[in-house]
């Protein structure tokens, strides 16, 4: 009961906390350009501490320890690949980006290739991206608030929800800067001082990885919520209360060493020293294949790593909640600052959830049986430290949990809200400044987008296949790796391009990413090389819509913008000399 006082208790205040500080930035949003991009006044030092508060998702502070802890070493390139994607987006885009004025992706998809159905394509990915990114964090709310207070798992994400739903609508992009600054020290520090904290109790007791398969430390019984296909490593026998492969069973139970199924409700009872069964589709590995770079015992490990790497790091500059962050910069060299700070905070952070890992591959081994590997971050200070210290840690990190699922959720609602605000809601125009019909028109339309943004997520995460909260992160990694990451590169360093390539190109490869990722999360694994495309179709994605965009543009040259001198001078040509380019290009006209 009092862990479960403490957790609760710990949710209510960083709620009441983000609620605060929307209610702070209130003061100061009047204008679109306030709910759109925070006025474009926003330091690079507080810039990169909300950018890092928002990207610092649920699938970075619960998924990726819960993704090492079942597949091991080859899961280390996803805090790589997060961290490498700002590299890549500080040398190709942030800059460039921060000149073009756009609010939004489609923003600079229209100023760089003109009016048309462009925007449309480019509003329809923001929004399947958006989406996709959302569902695995209000997924995460729930699975922290059950795991932490013992309440529904509809819960956590419907307080998000709420939250969010507020602080976005109030303030807008200004409102969440502040609290997104502020949650990206509160998700630091609810990872290092536990892991700290660990790191102490584990040098004073010397625990160490044993060879073999994972053993139970302490008792544990683990209930399963659906029918499972377990995989034993070593006949033993196991005390189950529920059925076991079509039959009821009451008592210890004789077990085989290889699959078998497990019943909805079933109770497993492990022992210390038991071999941990392992739930389908983790793989089942001894430690010594755990500890071997391409022993995850996925199909074809160095293509899915190859195919991951290449999603996160292409994918992060298609990322639509993180490139609107850069239109708050007041110039191009305040958003390369930007970038360098956020690759200096990331790399910090993605020590953490390492070392969370590594430490619950050791004692916490019993989540890889019901498959809950996402709760090792919340579960692991209680199992190390008993008592009430153990408890005040775990009310820290389910803090910040939360704070991660609030940052990032009210990060992707405001990049949705203002796509879908000005191409679904009405197309937002320009207007006299004096003009507050128009002004309040916008606001109220933004508003009205905030809610259809969060809340339709909130549904899908309700009916959503149950799947490791970093892993479908990647997937939309993958799809804006193979859209709008080939669009910018080309768009920004490229004349050629067209708009009937870049329409063909985001079309093939939106659709074929899109419908990767849906069979994948539908559950759909025909197994061998079609399995591993499937799972992972960045490695052939990502070439195929370029190769696309680059070839229809290359027969449809004439298509080229009349004034795509003057669009690739404003995207490359430095601040400072911004004024005297407007007198030419009067001038000239």
């Amino acid at each position: 009961m009092g862990e479960h006082l403490l957790g609760s208790l710990a949710v209510l205040l960083v709620a009441g906390g983000t609620l605060i500080a929307a209610a702070l930035g209130l003061r100061r949003a009047r204008t679109t350009g306030d709910f759109y991009v925070a006025s474009r006044l926003v330091s690079p030092r507080w810039n990169a501490a909300a950018i890092s508060g928002e990207y610092l998702s649920a699938a970075s502070y619960l998924g990726i320890a819960g993704l090492i802890l079942a597949f091991g070493a080859d899961m280390l390139w996803y805090p790589v690949g997060y961290t490498a994607g700002y590299l890549i987006l500080l040398a190709v885009v942030s800059a460039p980006l921060r000149r073009s004025g756009a609010y939004t992706l489609p923003d600079f998809a229209e100023i760089r290739l003109g009016r048309g159905p462009i925007r449309i394509v480019s509003s329809v990915l923001v929004v399947v991206i958006g989406v996709l990114y959302l569902v695995p964090q209000l997924q995460g709310a729930g699975l922290t608030l059950a795991t932490q207070t013992g309440a529904p798992r509809w819960l956590g994400g419907l307080v998000v929800c709420a939250v969010v739903l507020v602080v976005a609508a109030i303030g807008g992009m200004r409102s969440i800067t502040f609290a997104q600054g502020v949650q990206f020290w509160l998700k630091f520090l609810a990872l290092l001082l536990p892991a700290l904290v660990l790191l102490g109790v584990w040098h004073r007791h010397d625990d160490h990885l044993a060879p073999g398969h994972p053993r139970a430390v302490a008792a544990a019984t683990v209930t399963l919520d659906r029918d499972t296909t377990v995989e034993v490593p070593a006949a033993q026998t196991l005390r189950i209360d529920g059925t076991v492969d079509g039959r009821a069973v009451h008592g210890p139970v004789p077990l085989a060493a290889g699959s078998h199924r497990i019943g909805e409700g079933s109770a497993v009872t492990l022992e210390p020293g038991d071999v941990v069964p392992v739930a389908a589709p983790l793989p089942s590995q001894s430690n010594e294949n755990w500890l071997r770079p391409l022993g995850s015992g996925q199909p074809h490990p160095l293509y899915a790593s190859l195919s991951l790497i290449l999603a996160i790091c292409l994918g992060t500059m298609g990322l639509p909640h993180v490139l609107v962050r850069f239109y708050t910069n007041p110039d191009g060299r305040d958003a390369r600052r930007t970038t360098v700070v956020v690759i200096a905070m990331l790399s910090a952070f993605y020590l953490l959830p390492t070392v969370f890992a590594v430490f619950g591959r050791r004692f916490l081994p019993e989540l890889l049986l019901g498959g809950d590997t996402d709760a090792t971050v919340l579960r692991l200070p209680e199992r190390m430290l008993p008592g009430l210290p153990g408890q005040l840690l775990g009310a820290l990190v389910t803090a910040g949990a939360f704070a991660a699922f609030l940052s990032t959720a009210s990060g992707l609602t405001v990049s949705v809200a203002g796509v879908l605000s000005q191409d679904v809601l009405g197309r937002i125009r320009p207007g006299r400044r004096g003009s507050r019909v128009r002004r309040s028109g916008r606001i109220r339309a933004f508003r009205l987008a905030v809610a259809v943004a969060i809340v339709v997520p909130y549904l899908l995460s309700l009916a959503g296949q149950r799947l490791g909260l970093a892993a479908v992160v990647a997937l939309a990694f993958a799809v804006a790796a193979a859209t709008f990451c080939p669009l910018l590169v080309l768009g920004v360093w490229w004349r050629g391009l067209t708009a009937p390539g870049a329409l063909a190109g985001l079309a093939v490869g939106g659709s074929t990413a899109t419908a990767a990722v849906v069979a994948t999360l539908a559950g759909a694994d025909p197994g061998g090389w079609a399995g591993a495309l499937l799972a992972q179709p960045a490695a052939w994605a990502v070439p195929l819509a370029t190769a696309v965009m680059v070839a229809v543009s290359l027969s449809t040259c004439g298509a080229v913008p009349r004034d795509i001198g003057r669009i690739m001078i404003r995207l490359h040509a430095p601040e400072s000399l911004r004024s005297e380019l407007a007198d030419l290009d009067r001038s000239s006209r």
